[in-house]
């Protein structure tokens, strides 16, 4: 389960931005099906899902750039060799900022257990790293490490609940590397729990980052998850008859690569490429006599094509109880496709795992009062001092039955791009 995600200078973000999925007590509307009980002590009601709106280059993408980033260094960091740059980067327009680290910090559930964990970096070092948790709501502070530039050294906490080999993590951690990354690497039990959140549990989509068809190519596999894909793509509306997944020989000769190709690529191209066996896809449409006709995916509509592609991997974070950040879900596909997607998120009956969903959108159509409550609605827009600001719907007390569509097109909530008049 997610909770809160805070992120300080980084790319346009500037001042501390939080992300909370923690559900108002003061909006009692779609609570049984919008909501969710952690059963986790201390722990308010959480949302199923949220939309964040602003106009292009407000830093809505950056937001989700940096819990991609926390997320890789968590799972990466402890590769990273001596020397090695750290990807942060923080806010260029501010001389205090340039020079200062990038702070991430995230609030989650696994195990039934409230975590609270965090660390900043600049580009050569880890600057402060610290882990909290909350059994029984009670809070216990595991490590504490923070680099004193004076004495150019970290400076390092353990509480008493934390154990083991604390030493030897202490001293293998490097200073671009996580003491979260390196202790798991050296068989940490204890931080299996938040290591695993972040590697099993998060999911991150941006803008080009290739869906992986694999996932839903495999489900296809069996009769019962192709049976199960269709039933998926049929509750959009795409109406297909059938799926067909074949294989197929890629032939690649020399004569079809550019000429002025380096030699040595050709080469690794025609030895990795010619011959390859790849999966390919078919789906089955009705004739008006009832005759089944295949056609190949790429011939089928974007949206469909990004239906498919979605499928698996939808279903696979329903199954699992993920959490699933998607920056533009929107792109090529139809309002009722967006709404098919949220609704699947926010059925008790199908998501009884409590996955989340956290997205971006410029579709305004899902600002419906049927569909989200004025808790899961954010905005995001820049300041006079080109920083991205991240603000709650619920700061504009927005009337029971408010029509939020109509309010956020007209400019009440801000977040929307500055048209300007264009002279020849």
């Amino acid at each position: 389960m997610f909770i809160e995600f805070s992120v300080t200078n980084y790319r346009s973000i500037r001042d501390t931005q939080t992300l909370s999925m923690a559900a108002s007590k003061y909006y009692k509307g779609l609570e049984k099906t919008n909501c969710f009980d952690g059963n986790v002590a201390g722990l308010p009601k959480l949302l199923r899902a949220a939309v964040m709106y602003g106009p292009n280059a407000a830093g809505k993408s950056n937001l989700m750039r940096a819990l991609q980033l926390m997320q890789a260094f968590v799972l990466m960091s402890h590769s990273h060799q001596e020397g090695q740059t750290i990807n942060t980067a923080p806010f260029e327009l501010n001389s205090r900022t340039q020079s200062e680290p990038s702070e991430f910090e995230i609030f989650f559930v696994e195990d039934n257990v409230r975590y609270q964990y965090g660390f900043a970096v600049n580009r050569v070092r880890v600057t402060k790293e610290w882990l909290l948790a909350f059994p029984e709501g009670k809070a216990q502070r595991w490590f504490d490490r923070e680099y004193d530039a004076k004495e150019d050294k970290d400076k390092w906490y353990f509480g008493s609940k934390f154990t083991g080999r604390r030493q030897l993590w202490q001293e293998a951690t490097r200073k671009n590397a996580l003491f979260l990354s390196t202790a798991i690497q050296l068989n940490n039990e204890q931080l299996k729990p938040v290591f695993n959140w972040f590697q099993n549990k998060l999911a991150v989509i941006l803008p080009g980052d290739p869906i992986n068809l694999k996932f839903t190519i495999d489900q296809c596999a069996s009769d019962a998850g192709k049976l199960r894909i269709m039933e998926f793509m049929n509750s959009a509306d795409i109406g297909i008859a059938g799926i067909v997944v074949s294989k197929k020989i890629i032939s690649v000769k020399p004569e079809m690569l550019p000429l002025h190709m380096p030699q040595p690529i050709r080469e690794q191209i025609l030895r990795d490429m010619d011959g390859k066996e790849i999966p390919d896809i078919h789906f089955l449409h009705k004739t008006d006599t009832g005759e089944s006709i295949p056609f190949h995916i790429s011939n089928e509509s974007d949206g469909t094509q990004k239906l498919f592609a979605f499928a698996g991997p939808w279903l696979d974070v329903l199954d699992k109880g993920r959490i699933l950040f998607v920056d533009e879900l929107d792109t090529s596909m139809h309002p009722l496709m967006v709404r098919f997607l949220i609704s699947l998120i926010q059925n008790v009956n199908i998501n009884r795992h409590n996955a989340q969903l956290i997205f971006t959108t410029h579709d305004t159509s899902v600002l419906d009062n049927d569909i989200l409550r004025r808790d899961q609605v954010w905005f995001m827009e820049k300041d006079s001092d080109q920083a991205s600001r991240l603000y709650p719907l619920s700061d504009f007390k927005p009337r029971q039955g408010e029509a939020l569509e109509r309010g956020y097109l007209k400019g009440r909530y801000g977040a929307l791009p500055f048209i300007g008049e264009l002279r020849f």
